[in-house]
């Protein structure tokens, strides 16, 4: 069964360091939001995976979902 994958815990976050950070800056926040819609997407890719799902679809969406995080890592380093 897929899971959404934990963000926060990755980053090594709480929630109210994210809720403040995201309160401060409008582009990190929007980034916080494509994040979980295409985290949203994978977990439905890998829950349709047996019906049809291609796997280079799969790793594509996982790819698009990484970039994102990358850029909210880069974001809070800095």
């Amino acid at each position: 069964m897929p899971v959404k994958h934990d963000l926060l815990q990755d980053l090594g976050l709480t929630n109210e360091a994210v809720s403040k950070f995201r309160s401060e800056n409008a582009h990190l926040n929007q980034l916080f939001v494509q994040y979980s819609e295409k985290d949203a997407e994978v977990v439905d890719a890998e829950a349709n995976a047996a019906i049809g799902v291609p796997d280079d679809v799969l790793r594509k969406l996982k790819e698009q979902r990484l970039l994102i995080k990358d850029k909210i890592a880069q974001l809070l380093s800095a």
